[in-house]
């Protein structure tokens, strides 16, 4: 199973951008998909998370800016950033909880990364 992330950049403050990651591979269901990021200096936290059939979940510091989607068909989420602000500077890593088997465990995968900068 991999995850491929894109679509980090070098923005102002106040503008946007969109991040997609797309997983691939031998995947019978995802249990948990979304995205932490990881300041320099800082642990990595979650920023949002889609839970399958229960619903999402945003950091505190994001709500209302950024909106995370999901196309299931293409086992891809969408991270929608608006209102970046500097803070917001960070690797942003897309995660995903899933079963490769039906009644299998549920393994946890990591993408690469995605650099997002926000100039002030």
């Amino acid at each position: 199973v991999q995850l491929q992330a894109s679509g980090g950049g070098l923005v102002q403050a106040g503008e946007s951008l969109r991040l997609s990651c797309a997983a691939s591979g031998t995947i019978f269901s995802i249990d948990h998909i979304g995205w932490y990021r990881q300041a320099p200096g800082k642990q990595r936290d979650l920023v949002a998370r889609i839970t399958t059939g229960v619903g999402t979940k945003y950091a505190d510091s994001v709500k209302g800016r950024f909106t995370i989607s999901r196309d299931n068909a293409e086992n891809t989420v969408y991270l929608q950033m608006n209102s970046l602000k500097a803070e917001d500077t960070a690797v942003y890593y897309c995660n995903a909880d899933l079963k490769k088997v039906v009644d299998g465990p549920s393994f946890r995968y990591w993408g690469q990364g995605t650099q997002v900068t926000v100039s002030s």
